[in-house]
């Protein structure tokens, strides 16, 4: 198993930034690839970055030149970089880590509010 806990969340205003922290412990030597969703009230849960094996990245179109994904392996860490925030990324933000076997694990979430 692996077992992922966020942190960074918090309130902002709009212009701001923001960085999340997913570390990761347990079976991280199996994880094939890192994402951050997120998931707003009365929506469905969306991808906003991906890290998967080596090192491609994605991201929405919603979130390209304002966020940023990136990767301490000697922490097991992942980060999400989050700037020029807008009121419309406010959301829960979740880790994700995607298994070489296929099968995923999912963080507890952190709230991220972004105030006009």
């Amino acid at each position: 198993q692996v077992q992922l806990v966020e942190s960074g969340g918090g309130l902002v205003q709009t212009g701001g930034s923001l960085r999340l922290s997913c570390a990761a412990s347990g079976r991280t030597f199996s994880i094939n690839a890192f994402g951050w969703y997120r998931q707003a009230p009365g929506k469905q849960r969306e991808l906003v970055a991906r890290m998967g094996s080596g090192r491609s990245i994605n991201y929405a179109d919603s979130v390209k030149g304002r966020f940023t994904i990136s990767r301490d392996s000697a922490k097991n860490t992942v980060y999400l970089q989050m700037n020029s925030l807008k009121s419309e990324d406010s959301a829960v933000y979740y880790c994700n880590a995607e298994m070489v076997r296929g099968d995923s694990y999912w963080g507890q979430g952190t709230q991220v509010t972004v105030s006009s």
